[in-house]
C-alpha cells in the first residue's frame, strides 16, 4: 500500500471519468476520499458505494470550484468528519468552447481562463492550511497535453491549462521548503464520453495511428498516474508534468 491509511485526499470532478478512477485508486492505496461533485449527486453516490464495497472510505460533498465560498464550505465539512486535506487532486472540467479562434470571442476565451485559474487558486487557497501546518501536501492538477501541442479547436482549453501548468511550477518552488509537493498530470485524448462528442471519427483515427502504445487512454491510465504523485513514496518530484498518452507526444 502506498499511500499511508488515514491520508485525506479530496478529489474535484470525481462523479465520473478520471476523477471517479482516481478517487477509487486512492482509496484502494488506503485513502479517505472526498468525492467532489458539481451536479451528479447519483454518479457521486455511486461512486462513494463503490470504494466502500470494496473496504475503503469516503464521502461525496457537492460545490462548484468556480465560487470560493462554496469551496470553502466544502473544505469545512471535511475538516469536521476527517480533519483537513492532505492531498487535493483538481481534476473538475470548467466549460469550454470548442471553435477557432477567429469565430472564438474574448468572452469564450477569457472566460474559460478566468474561471479554470479561479477554480484552482480556490481549492488550493482552501487546501493549504492544513498542509501547511503540518508541513505534508500533495497538490496534483489535470493539464492537458493541448498545452503543448495545439489542436484545432481547442484554443481555449489548450491555453487555460498552459496557464495552469505554469501557476503549478510557481506553487511547487514556493511551497516546496514546506513539505508540498506540486505537480500536474497532463492526459492526451482519453477514452470517453466527452471524447466521443470532441473528436471525430477521422481524428481518432490519426491520433491511434501517431500513438505508439496504439490505444487512446483510459481514465484509469490517468489515475495511475495522479496516485503516484500523491503516493507518500514520491517525496521528491515536484514542479514536473507527467504525459499521460502513450508515447504521442514526448517531451
Amino acid at each position: 500500500m502506498t499511500g499511508r491509511t488515514g491520508r485525506v485526499a479530496l478529489v474535484t470532478g470525481a462523479s465520473s471519468g478520471i476523477g471517479a478512477a482516481t478517487a477509487r485508486v486512492l482509496a484502494e492505496r488506503g485513502m479517505r476520499v472526498v468525492v467532489n461533485y458539481l451536479s451528479s449527486s447519483e454518479a457521486a453516490g455511486q461512486v462513494v458505494a463503490d470504494i466502500e464495497a470494496a473496504g475503503g472510505q469516503a464521502m461525496a460533498v457537492q460545490a462548484d470550484v468556480r465560487e470560493a465560498e462554496a469551496v470553502e464550505s466544502m473544505v469545512e465539512q471535511v475538516r469536521a468528519v476527517w480533519g483537513g486535506v492532505d492531498v487535493l487532486v483538481h481534476n473538475a472540467l470548467i466549460p469550454y468552447a470548442v471553435k477557432s479562434f477567429q469565430d472564438m470571442t474574448w468572452e469564450e476565451l477569457g472566460g474559460k481562463l478566468d474561471a479554470e485559474m479561479h477554480a484552482a487558486f480556490a481549492v488550493t487557497k482552501a487546501v493549504l492550511p492544513t498542509m501547511t501546518e503540518q508541513g505534508w501536501g500533495r497538490i496534483i492538477y489535470l493539464g492537458t497535453g493541448l498545452s503543448r501541442l495545439p489542436r484545432e479547436g481547442m484554443i481555449a482549453l489548450g491555453t487555460s491549462k498552459a496557464a495552469l501548468e505554469q501557476f503549478a511550477r510557481y506553487l511547487a518552488q514556493e511551497l516546496g521548503p514546506q513539505g508540498i509537493t506540486v505537480n500536474v498530470v497532463a492526459p492526451g485524448p482519453v477514452e470517453s464520453r466527452i471524447a466521443k462528442d470532441v473528436l471525430d471519427d477521422a481524428t481518432r483515427k490519426r491520433q491511434l495511428a501517431a500513438t505508439p502504445l496504439g490505444r487512446l487512454a483510459h481514465p484509469a491510465d490517468v489515475a495511475q498516474a495522479v496516485a503516484f504523485y500523491a503516493g507518500e513514496d514520491n517525496a521528491f518530484m515536484t514542479g514536473t508534468t507527467a504525459a499521460v498518452n502513450g508515447g504521442m507526444a514526448m517531451y
